[in-house]
């Protein structure tokens, strides 16, 4: 069970007895249910559903019984990889929004189409994070880990230029004294030199 919305905690009562009653028609045992208010379906990392498949993979459970498919998780390659894993460690996934139970026929064929588009999925997300980073690119956005240099370096390189001394000259002092750049880089090159004067100034 999963929060979506203002009205978490009416909310979680509802799915409660929802998935309760859904137990006692199919003659199935409820154990203690797993609720998750502060967590995204974003992803199956979170700490509930991790703890929901051990239970399952170590056969304590039988089954595993959602309020709602996508309170699992909205990704499809993430449902295709729970369905995998029910039908090779033998329990079942129950979704009670729609007719997706693995232990009938139509089910089984449903896990199926989903598998069938999880690479799909895959590529789509591939393309997209492609597209995005060219954008931010084009934009003048600079990707990946920020820069950091360390103090030390950037006052001596203020005072050594300030004293007169060449880029290079400034370059090779940091090289043969092993200060990192601030990519944590052995070697300075005097247009690093100058970029740093330019940036710190």
């Amino acid at each position: 069970m999963s929060t979506d919305g203002q009205d978490g905690r009416a909310g979680l009562e509802a799915q409660r007895r929802a998935i309760a009653a859904a137990c006692r028609r199919r003659g199935w045992r409820l154990p203690e249910p797993v609720e998750e208010a502060d967590f995204s379906a974003d992803e199956l990392s979170r700490p509930g559903v991790q703890e929901a498949l051990r239970v399952l993979e170590f056969a304590d459970a039988k089954a595993l019984v959602a309020w709602k498919l996508d309170s699992l998780s909205r990704l499809l390659l993430d449902l295709a990889c729970l369905l995998a894993s029910a039908q090779q460690q033998g329990w079942a996934l129950a979704a009670l929004d729609c007719t997706l139970k693995t232990t009938t026929p139509a089910g089984e064929a449903m896990a199926n189409v989903l598998a069938t588009f999880a690479p799909f999925e895959r590529r789509l997300i591939s393309q997209r994070t492609r597209q995005a980073l060219a954008a931010k690119r084009a934009q003048g956005v600079r990707l990946g880990r920020p820069p950091k240099m360390s103090q030390y370096a950037i006052e001596r390189i203020r005072r050594e230029r300030a004293a007169g001394n060449s880029l290079a000259a400034i370059a090779n002092g940091l090289n043969a004294d092993r200060i990192p750049t601030a990519q944590g880089g052995r070697r300075w090159y005097p247009a690093t030199i100058r970029y740093t004067l330019n940036r710190t100034n």
